[in-house]
């Protein structure tokens, strides 16, 4: 039986109010918020590690169907409608509430030997999430985030990912060239992502072999180094007069061109 949190300065409570407002808090104690029904029984039945779920009497009757399962296998907390504006990062939040367990970091050598997104410095957690629910959908095989990459488990960048970042194995890496050294030696070739009329078209390259794509930040694009340490730099033909798109629309065309002239089974 789920016990009752009114009071806004309960301990649990302000430590999932941390976890939601700082990043710094989140690296230090491995955990995250996530905030909405959707998003936490999407967490649970992912098999994300949840420690403590709260919610409102009011979202567990109207989203029973998404909630009763955690609330019968988490310890479990109903909360006042003020608690939930505390935890809540959105307008007209839902009044549902987990805090998780961050994903083990994987090790290099389980990177799977498939079509890979590597985002180099990406600021927006928006544009993060979304690129990790595009890789996700489209079937690649993982995402590698290098450099200072904002938090992937920001609110905005769960909610922007839909939960990708449950499912979808995520590699870090402090430097892009590093990682592209080592990824060579594992079978990879890389593409460098650059709005330049002078690379090479998307559209005329071969993706028969496993590719990691590498996308830079919003502002100025992936670092000389990375752009040199990549074997072959790509351009999206564009015909209107923009003369670059933001990472998360550049990420999405590169990705399905990858897809659709590798395939899945074709190192995808």
């Amino acid at each position: 039986m789920a016990e009752w949190i009114s009071s806004r300065k309960n301990e649990q409570v302000k430590t999932a109010a941390k976890l939601g407002q700082s990043a710094s808090f989140r690296r230090q104690t491995g955990l995250f918020l996530a905030e909405g029904a959707r998003l936490c029984a999407d967490a649970f039945t992912s098999r994300v590690r949840i420690r403590q779920f709260f919610c409102t009497e009011h979202a567990a009757k109207k989203y029973e169907s998404y909630l009763t399962p955690i609330l019968r296998a988490v310890p479990s907390f109903f909360i006042t409608e003020p608690v939930a504006e505390l935890l809540s990062q959105t307008e007209g939040n839902q009044g549902v509430f987990c805090v998780c367990e961050q994903r083990k970091e994987l090790s290099w050598e389980a990177f799977p030997l498939r079509h890979c997104l590597a985002m180099e410095t990406v600021q927006d957690p928006g544009n993060l999430g979304a690129a990790l629910r595009t890789a996700e959908a489209l079937g690649l095989g993982s995402v590698l985030l290098a450099g200072s990459c904002c938090d992937v488990y920001s609110p905005k960048a769960l909610r922007a990912g839909m939960g990708a970042v449950f499912r979808l194995p995520v590699f870090f890496s402090r430097k892009l060239p590093d990682a592209l050294d080592a990824l060579h030696g594992q079978g990879f070739f890389s593409c460098a992502a650059v709005p330049d009329s002078s690379a090479r078209p998307i559209t005329e390259v071969d993706f028969s072999h496993p590719c990691i794509m590498a996308v830079g930040n919003e502002g100025n694009g992936l670092t000389e180094a990375a752009a040199a340490a990549c074997n072959l730099r790509v351009t999206i033909p564009m015909l209107g007069r923009a003369e670059s798109l933001n990472a998360a629309s550049s990420a999405a065309i590169l990705m399905w061109e990858m897809m659709r002239s590798g395939g899945i089974s074709g190192g995808g």
